[in-house]
């Protein structure tokens, strides 16, 4: 059962010589940087899940988990190793581990060549999943180590297996097993037996009884009957039924019968075959030679990072990693470096700084390891025309030829090109000179307006220190506080977007920036600010900014400013900003082809290709809510970025539902930083081989429709899923438990969610089971209706259910359109063996239905006023610097759209009671309301539910109830003001 879905490539008598040398240990020397090394004494613990050494003073958080082992190298070939100017040391001695989500490395030198070898050899065996399971969980059980089990230690076995059978049925398993002289203990042969009979799978029985006429075992024409009625699966032949019989029995007796029993039938259900993500679209199966503007394009936002916007590390690395990943848009924020080289990193902070040249080469080296498809180098340009001049020569001569694009075949129509056309192209994305300036000008001024990922003035450092303050003190303070803010965000709900928000992080870093500042009574006031002081007052001015901006309702700029002197700093500086120009070189300029970055005010609908439109989610934000018609529209033609607003000094996410759903390409996140919003975009662009370009639906390359409408495809067939949830294989215990193994079993729960279009968002859960995460059976159906299922993601969570709330257990994301139909596994995303058994049917909805009945959540929409048909307007329109005039004829409806949903949504019980079922609750992803709705209105996994009543009992004239009717014509008056107020408080475009 385990091994199926494994490697079998290494020998794992081989990986088990590796084992044993590094459970004994071994002597290497651990490179820092900056220092010369130090000897250490490496080994593997007993359970063979970390990688521990000594002596540390870090004690017992020396170590590296296995499963955060992200790759290792041979050689020398990290950053440290090629900064390290002393030792020549023998490179088949080197190793590097690259570990954690922000691959950290650890660089490794043996005394001699075989140690390596054996270190390396080992793990990639432990990464690859070799191990014997049955024999690891034997010696974890045996206490005493007399290789033998007693009864106490098989209930101890069952509890750290998340399993609470009966004594009863624990005990006769048991003496079942027990079958030599020696009673009342088990060999390992008979532990064997023992695991067995308590993992057999009773759902995958039954399924096989019924398809077998009640034999233990499939005959080849049974198994091809169950592959074409369950399975859904075409041209099924007696050759492959053989051959999976062949590959997954374990019985030679019903091998050379040729059948199935059910130790073969259940390691064929766990296999790769019988996942719920269509195996086919492990490789590129969509069109590729459409032009780029049709699609969505995996995108990060500043690469570099590993951590924090402020302070953390920035790594060639991370390039690497992400690339492997699937990333296809990277992005570079270039700056005046020491000696003439211009550096990488984020500007104003205090983030470390890396070669320019080490970056391009890093990208070069891994850019189409993976697949072919075009990279787009987003180059944030802040240098002197020398360094300039240095960064084309570097793009030059590392790229190559990989920069022509002189062959690129455009159409008559001078359409963008197509990824299948740009395989094994770099495309640099950055600032071209005017036309108007001519061929021969060797430089010229262009608009610095977008200079998309400069930080916010408000965040900015100012390195101006008095005797007082040094730039340790307060960079060990701002460290300090932002650690405790990042320790406070992991201990909440794991799937709460806004658990950790930026608001709470500036409030937080405001106040102990003031109580660390009147603790230090050296800081002095002058004409020249001290670092600290000037931290703090910026960033008090932002909590000034948000504060008045709920209270002023003023439409003037100027009146606006008056009421709201923070604002001064923040909205109208960035427009002042956005005035001013910067000079930009011939060589760097000419770089740039199909990918000239443009702000919003220079867009002229000239018929011209090739521009990529820069917004910050909270300007794309306002597009999408005001305008989306015409915002698809305009990608239909040309590229867009958004990017994460200057505020998320947390490197936060924010969701990528919104624009995706308008058509937006480019939508970059944060690679750095795990969680919901990353596991959306890695389940979005897992589907297509991983190539990091994805199809858009056809609807939005050609036509237009409302992504907010209740039905906005009404001509279009709608697909229905019907889910059974059957069954959990071996739950773990939450993450964080504070018992870990030692804590309670868990009660679990699953739930479900769809993501795309406002009208798909709905969620639905399971009962509770008690006391069971080995495995728990629900049976439980659940049903739900996709009107664009192109662009839907199915989300599948496991939460334990507790008195006082909830705990994330995992989760898997998978697109719609990569769903197979038929009994299916879904195993959950990071852990080794837990999975959910489901079974899946799709059909297909004709005709006019009822939305209110195919999703509860289309209530909540259709008062939203989901429903209104938008006026399009040209492109200019769209992108209007001042939204006043542009949304004048939308604004009462607009306002009643926000008032209604204030009043109606209300927080909702966080799981269901335990063994009754919860009832389906409405969902609404892709309107952003935290400005609008309280936060009363949230439940604590950061999104809005609705307890739907009972459909049956609602007569059928009467849509709603009747407090939403009342609340209908409650008069604009009262909630007007206070929505228009904050519309116009929004950053302009």
């Amino acid at each position: 059962e385990y091994f199926q879905r494994r490697s079998r490539t290494l020998s794992p008598n081989k990986g088990n010589r590796c084992m044993s040398v590094m459970q004994s240990g071994t002597q290497m020397i651990k490179l820092k940087r900056g220092t010369k090394g130090l000897v250490r004494l490496f080994y593997l613990d007993e359970h063979r899940t970390r990688l521990r050494w000594r002596p540390s003073r870090k004690s017992e958080k020396a170590k590296i988990l296995i499963d955060s082992i992200y790759k290792v190298t041979e050689g020398r070939q990290s950053e440290i190793f090629h900064r390290q100017a002393e030792g020549n040391f023998d490179p088949s001695c080197c190793f590097t581990i690259y570990h954690g989500n922000h691959m950290e490395s650890l660089d490794l030198i043996t005394s001699n060549p075989e140690e390596a070898r054996t270190w390396i050899t080992g793990l990639k065996y432990l990464m690859a999943g070799i191990s014997d399971e049955d024999s690891l969980t034997f010696e974890e059980a045996d206490k005493n180590g007399d290789g033998l089990l007693n009864i106490e230690e098989i209930h101890q076995l069952m509890h750290k297996l998340n399993v609470n059978l009966p004594r009863r049925k624990v005990r006769q398993m048991f003496q079942e097993a027990d079958t030599d002289e020696n009673q009342g203990t088990l060999t390992f042969e008979e532990f064997c037996v023992f695991y067995k009979m308590m993992s057999l799978r009773r759902d995958l029985y039954l399924l096989l009884l019924s398809y077998s006429d009640k034999k233990d075992h499939l005959t080849v024409e049974e198994l091809a009957q169950f592959l074409k009625v369950e399975q859904k699966m075409n041209n099924v032949t007696a050759d492959y039924c053989l051959d999976i019989i062949k590959k997954f029995e374990v019985s030679e007796e019903n091998k050379v019968k040729n059948v199935l029993g059910i130790e073969g039938f259940t390691n064929f259900m766990r296999s790769p075959a019988c996942d719920i993500f269509n195996p086919l679209h492990h490789e590129v199966y969509q069109d590729m030679d459409q032009p780029l503007c049709n699609y969505y394009i995996a995108s990060s936002h500043n690469t570099y990072l590993t951590g924090d916007q402020l302070l953390s590390q920035s790594k060639v690395d991370m390039y690497a990693r992400v690339l492997q990943e699937g990333c296809r848009c990277v992005e570079v924020d270039c700056w005046d470096g020491p000696d003439g080289e211009p550096v990488v990193h984020h500007g104003y902070t205090l983030t470390s700084k890396i070669l320019f040249r080490d970056v391009v080469e890093t990208i070069n080296k891994h850019a189409f390891v993976k697949n072919e498809f075009p990279v787009i180098l987003s180059i944030e340009n802040h240098c002197s025309i020398q360094q300039q001049r240095k960064i084309a020569q570097y793009l030059k001569g590392i790229f190559r030829d990989k920069l022509d694009l002189s062959s690129i075949d455009t159409g008559e129509c001078k359409q963008l090109p197509s990824p299948q056309s740009l395989k094994g192209k770099i495309l640099v994305k950055g600032k071209k000179l005017p036309y108007h300036l001519g061929d021969d000008a060797e430089e010229g001024e262009v608009s610095d307006e977008d200079s998309a990922d400069e930080i916010e003035e408000e965040c900015k450092f100012k390195l101006h220190y008095n005797n007082g303050t040094t730039e340790h003190q307060v960079e060990s303070f701002i460290r300090k506080k932002l650690e405790s803010l990042l320790k406070e965000s992991q201990i909440r709900d794991k799937e709460d977007p806004d658990s950790f928000t930026v608001r709470a992080l500036l409030k937080a870093t405001h106040e102990g920036l003031n109580a660390h500042l009147k603790q230090n009574p050296d800081v002095k006031e002058s004409g020249k600010k001290s670092h600290g002081r000037s931290l703090m007052t910026n960033f008090g001015k932002h909590k000034k900014t948000t504060k008045s901006r709920s209270k002023s309702y003023s439409t003037d700029d100027e009146e606006d400013t008056q009421q709201n002197p923070g604002k001064e700093c923040g909205q109208l500086y960035r427009l002042g900003r956005r005035r001013k120009t910067m000079k930009l070189c011939r060589e760097l300029s000419d770089l740039v082809v199909y990918t000239n970055s443009v702000a919003a005010q220079d867009i002229v609908d000239d018929g011209t290709t090739g521009n990529v439109l820069s917004f910050s989610e909270t300007r794309a934000h306002q597009v999408v809510q005001q305008k989306s018609e015409q915002f698809m529209i305009y990608n239909q033609k040309q590229l867009t970025r958004i990017y994460p607003s200057a505020y998320r000094i947390d490197s936060s996410n924010f969701n990528p539902l919104p624009y995706w759903n308008t058509g937006c390409q480019l939508v970059a996140l944060n690679y750095q930083s795990e969680g919901r919003m990353m596991q959306l975009n890695r389940a979005k662009f897992k589907t297509n081989g991983n190539c990091g370009y994805v199809l858009k639906p056809q609807q939005m390359c050609k036509g237009t429709f409302n992504p907010f409408s209740g039905d906005p495809l009404p001509a279009n067939p709608k697909k229905q899923l019907i889910l059974k949830v059957i069954s959990g294989q071996q739950l773990p215990k939450p993450p964080d438990s504070m018992l870990g193994d030692r804590g309670e079993i868990i009660d679990p729960f699953v739930e479900v969610e769809i993501i795309g279009l406002p009208v798909d968002c709905c969620k639905d859960q399971t009962r509770v089971v008690d006391d069971n995460g080995f495995n728990p059976v629900w049976e439980e159906t659940l049903t739900f209706t996709v009107h664009m299922p192109e662009i839907a993601l199915v989300r599948f969570l496991v939460w334990d259910h507790d008195p006082i709330g909830r705990d994330f257990v995992g989760q898997r994301t998978v697109t719609f359109s990569s769903l197979v139909p038929g009994y299916r596994h879904v195993y959950l995303e990071g852990l080794t063996e837990a999975s959910i058994f489901v079974h899946i049917t799709i059909n297909e909805i004709y005709g006019k239905w009822s939305p209110l009945i195919l999703n509860p959540s289309y209530t909540i929409l259709h008062f939203l006023g989901a429903t209104k048909n938008r006026q399009l307007q040209g492109l200019k329109g769209l992108f209007n610097k001042n939204p006043r005039h542009s949304s004048a004829e939308n604004n009462s409806h607009y306002v009643r759209k926000r008032s209604i949903g204030d009043r109606i949504l209300r927080r909702t019980a966080s799981a269901p009671a335990k063994g009754r079922k919860k009832s389906k609750m409405g969902f609404q992803e892709m309107v952003e309301i935290k400005d609008s709705v309280s936060e009363a209105a949230r439940d604590p996994d950061g999104v809005l539910r609705r307890t739907t009543r009972s459909l049956q009992v609602r007569p059928v004239s009467m849509p709603v109830d009747k407090s939403l009717l009342g609340a209908l014509s409650l008069p604009l008056s009262d909630t007007a003001k206070d929505i228009e107020g904050k519309e116009n408080s929004l950053v302009q475009i």
